[in-house]
């Protein structure tokens, strides 16, 4: 069965806005590993408006700042399914992209049992549907050195019935001063 994995920045106040934190070549090339492991990126409307057309027009031109953003962008350009939960969105560009309209929990158990390479998905709403419905099994957490003092928060609305433990399994700390935490069931 596939793994559903969440990627995340946040900052050390627990800020997930994705204009809060400080950009970093080791943060993208930490995420751009993570990406290229991935056989479906799975993302509620707002992320998804966020990284698409963004990160596919990075990979195809010759734009990128660093080298770091354009090997993270070649690596989300390359993964070969995009699933996005919307009500409100009525297509989405690109021939590998599926709008899904129906039951969050049985639409990614499906994702789930299907072969392939791992589930990644990132934002903040699904995700934290995700955890709530006991889904996620893997969270990777990039925390950013900054204190971001508003903006919106990490599992904002998150209400579990019971405590949910993760496990931490591996912690890299960047010379930038970021801290990647993998956590696992």
């Amino acid at each position: 069965m596939r793994k559903l994995i969440f990627g995340i920045n946040i900052t050390i106040d627990g800020c997930c806005d994705h204009e809060k934190g400080l950009p970093s070549k080791e943060v993208h090339q930490y995420f751009a590993q993570l990406t290229k492991k991935a056989g479906v990126l799975l993302y509620g409307r707002k992320t998804f408006e966020l990284m698409v057309p963004f990160w596919p027009d990075i990979a195809k031109s010759s734009s990128a700042q660093t080298k770091e953003m354009k090997e993270f962008a070649q690596a989300f350009d390359s993964v070969p399914r995009i699933v996005v939960f919307s009500k409100t969105l009525a297509s989405a560009q690109g021939e590998k992209t599926t709008v899904l309209r129906g039951d969050l929990r049985s639409e990614v158990m499906k994702l789930k049992q299907e072969p392939g390479d791992d589930i990644l998905t990132g934002g903040v709403d699904i995700p934290t549907q995700l955890l709530g419905l006991g889904l996620v099994d893997e969270i990777h957490l990039v925390i950013h050195p900054v204190a971001a003092g508003k903006g919106r928060r990490l599992f904002d609305g998150l209400d579990l019935r019971e405590q949910v433990g993760f496990g931490l399994v591996e912690t890299k700390v960047f010379e930038s001063g970021h801290v990647a935490l993998r956590y696992s069931k």
